[in-house]
Parts: C-alpha cells; sequence; structure tokens
C-alpha cells in the first residue's frame, strides 16, 4: 500500500533539531519533558479550527492538549460555509479543514499558505491516493476533484496549482472514504450489486437520495450510468445537456413516487434507515454503523460500477505567522503520528499515514478494518460499542478494495450554479 512520493528530509515544525534541543539547559529539559517544542512553551497557544462538526471530535481535541499544552477551539460551520470564511475571512481561523473539492475556490484567492513538507514528519508516508491517484500501485478513477489534482502547489504564496508532485501541499489530507449505497438485507432478501437499484421500481416508495446538491448530483450520475442511459466524460464536471439528463432522470422517478425523501442531515438518514422506511438509499459508512448499533441489520454496498469518494484535508491561512503557525504545524504532525489516525479508523474512516495508525490499533482490529479480514473478536467504536460482532468481515473489504474501487470523486462543477438550479427544479417537482 505504500508507494510514496520522493522522500523529504523531515525538520520539526520549529526549524530546531531533536540534538539542538538535547544540548539545551536543564529548562530546557523540562520543556522537552512536557512535549511542547520552546517556542509553543513560552506562551499557551489556542488554535481556532475551522471545519464541520463531522470533523470535529472533542476527544480529538482533549488528547492532543493533555500531549501538547496547545488548545484547539472548534468552529464548526457547514461545507458551504467552511468555503465562504476561507474566501471572505481568511482571519477568522488558524487551521481549516476543508474538502478537496472546495480548493478551486479558494486557492485562487491566495488566502491560503502552502504547507511545506519538509516541516511535516511524515510528509514521504501520505497514502499514494493523494499523491500519485494510485492504490497497491493501481491508478483509480479521477474523475471530479481527485486529490492529485489539486495538493501540489507551485509556492507557499502561490494561487495556481502545480502538475506535479513539489515543496508546497495545499491541504495535508486527514479522512476520506468511499461512498456507495446503504442497504437492509433483511427486508431486501436479494443480492445488490448495481447503482442502478436505487431507480428500480421494486423499491418504489422506500429509497432516498442525499439531498446537497454538488453530492447528490454525482450519486444520480452514477445511477444513470448503471442504466446504461449516458456514459459521461467527467461525472464531476457536467455540461448543460449533461445536467439536464441527469435531473429529468431524477424528476421523472420522483414524479413516479420512486423517493421515501431526499435527505440532508446524518442523522436523518440513519433514522430512514433504521425504521424500515427506506430500504436502499445514498448513504456514508458511519451512519451505517450508527444503524447497526441499534442491532439492525445495515450493509454499505460495494457495487460493481464503484465507489463515490471524498477526502477532506487541513490547511492553513496564508496570514498565519508566529507561535500560532509553529502550533499548527505541531497540530498536523501530532495528526499524522498515529493516534488520531487510528481513533478514525476504528469509526470506518480512513487515516493519511496507514503505517502510523497501525501501530496504534491492535492486530485484530487493523486486521478487520483494513485488510478486510474476518473479526477475531468482537470490533469495538472508540467509545466501546460493538460495531461488529467475532467473525464478521468489513463491507467492502479491504482498503485496497474500497479505496482501489474509486469510480469518481466528490467535486465542484464549472456550472455548478446552473447545476444547483436543476437540482432545486427536481427538489420542487
Amino acid at each position: 500500500m505504500s508507494d510514496p512520493i520522493d522522500p523529504i528530509s523531515a525538520t520539526p515544525a520549529t526549524g530546531l533539531s531533536r540534538r539542538s534541543l538535547l544540548q539545551g539547559t536543564a529548562g530546557m529539559a523540562g520543556i522537552l519533558a512536557s512535549g511542547l517544542s520552546p517556542a509553543i512553551a513560552q506562551e499557551k497557544i489556542t488554535l481556532r479550527y475551522l471545519g464541520t462538526a463531522v470533523n470535529q471530535d472533542k476527544t480529538i481535541a482533549e488528547k492532543f492538549e493533555k500531549d501538547t499544552g496547545i488548545k484547539i477551539q472548534y468552529v464548526a460551520v457547514t461545507t458551504d460555509d467552511v468555503t465562504k470564511r476561507a474566501v471572505t475571512a481568511p482571519n477568522s481561523f488558524d487551521l481549516i479543514d476543508t474538502e478537496y473539492f472546495s480548493l478551486k475556490k479558494i486557492v485562487p484567492t491566495g488566502n491560503l499558505k502552502g504547507i511545506d513538507v519538509r516541516k511535516i514528519k511524515n510528509a514521504d508516508k501520505i497514502t499514494p491516493l493523494f499523491t500519485t491517484g494510485s492504490v497497491a500501485g493501481k491508478a483509480v478513477g479521477d474523475q471530479g476533484t481527485a486529490p492529485k489534482k489539486v495538493i501540489f502547489l507551485e509556492g507557499e504564496k502561490s494561487k495556481v496549482f502545480a502538475k506535479s508532485p513539489t515543496q508546497f501541499m495545499s491541504l495535508i489530507p486527514t479522512v476520506y472514504n468511499a461512498d456507495t449505497l446503504g442497504i437492509r438485507p433483511d427486508l431486501i432478501k436479494r443480492p445488490i450489486n448495481s447503482w442502478a437499484e436505487l431507480l428500480n421500481p421494486e423499491f418504489k416508495g422506500k429509497t432516498a437520495i442525499l439531498n446537497i446538491p454538488s453530492i447528490g448530483i454525482m450519486d444520480a450520475a452514477m445511477v444513470v450510468e448503471a442504466m446504461g442511459l449516458y456514459k459521461y466524460p467527467d461525472k464531476g464536471n457536467m455540461t448543460k445537456a449533461e445536467i439536464d439528463l441527469t435531473i429529468k432522470t431524477l424528476i421523472e422517478a420522483k414524479k413516479a413516487g420512486q423517493f421515501r425523501a431526499l435527505w440532508k442531515d446524518f442523522n436523518e438518514s440513519v433514522n430512514l434507515m433504521a425504521s424500515g422506511e427506506v430500504v436502499i438509499q445514498s448513504m456514508w459508512s458511519p451512519a451505517v454503523t450508527a444503524v447497526r448499533t441499534k442491532g439492525i441489520a445495515c450493509n454499505f454496498q460495494p457495487l460493481k460500477e464503484g465507489y463515490r469518494a471524498w477526502a477532506a484535508g487541513f490547511g492553513l491561512p496564508a496570514t498565519l505567522s508566529g507561535r500560532k503557525l509553529d502550533g499548527a504545524y505541531e497540530f498536523i504532525n501530532w495528526f499524522l503520528d498515529g493516534w488520531a489516525g487510528a481513533y478514525l479508523n476504528r469509526q470506518g474512516y480512513y487515516s493519511a499515514v496507514l503505517d502510523t495508525a497501525k501501530a496504534k490499533m491492535e492486530a485484530y482490529e487493523w486486521a478487520y478494518w483494513m485488510e478486510g479480514k474476518p473479526a477475531a473478536q468482537d470490533i469495538k467504536s472508540p467509545n466501546g460499542d460493538v460495531l461488529a460482532k467475532a467473525g464478521a468481515v468489513r463491507d467492502g473489504g479491504s482498503y485496497e478494495a474500497r479505496m482501489g474501487g474509486i469510480a469518481c470523486w466528490n467535486a465542484v462543477m464549472d456550472e455548478n450554479e446552473y447545476m444547483v438550479r436543476k437540482w432545486n427544479e427536481f427538489v420542487a417537482a
């Protein structure tokens, strides 16, 4: 799974070598014992972390503060508002956690600072899915905003994406996954292997689709292709005619009574599936997990056409400097060091640096979550809930099977305004 970019000699975020720190005074030794770099130890730092509530975890913030003394202040807004703040108010945060598809809107403003990979200890271990677009040496689908298209910048102050690896990254990846349909196998009682099933009249009144336009339309495009109606050159960047075709297909299905609901909220998707009102729908992996913790059968179903993938990462505002900049680098390095990665892997996400996360997980956990092997014992979430019983196999199998099966990535289209207008016609139909 490891096919990294050219090794980069990492230096600590402070620019100081480990040797120079060890040669310091007794006071310096005390700072080292606390786990803080000298610059950060001089003054307590609070980092304003802008992102969606989904990615902001109290346990992660508490663990980071315990390890480093640096506080995290979460600023939780919607996905769209993360982008708006990055574009209009870059001084309102010290660290941004945003999806890669938003970068086409943010980077041209110059409001993000290129992250110097020489200051990222594990930069050379970041999964090649991000840097070269490959898993286990094989290229994956790159329709939409594949991270490899937008992860490198031409320079620290660049407003332009680089076409090949450079010293500066736009975002350091945090969490990512590949989405598919969720199903109730106990209520469907037959194999499901295609996106086309979402519009199968057999499930009339018992299906649901994600009502976030830029993502929902890509799920719809997967269905259109699976039905054999049209093959898109790029599902993540449709022409107006392609948008019209996609929306027309959705409206016809809606008028025929196909959809029980159009959901926007994580909990709504869980409740629709847990109640049995819906038996097949667009779904996120953690939502499937949430249904299962209620003791209800629910599968995150692998499909022959592949997955729609998404990915988020940490970015730095261009104005960040001094101790706060040091603190932000400290947080990113800490995040990639394994504890956070293992914590996220146990929730069904994937971490950017697999090696360090593996070192913080039990062998049976890694075998279940990442290798697609039957659970040697019950699999539990970070808070102790049983997610899978001994003997169970993770939906989609191994990391290589799932992430190697990507068909397209979340994206913002050139015709985004037109697409949203047409999507709203579908919602209103």
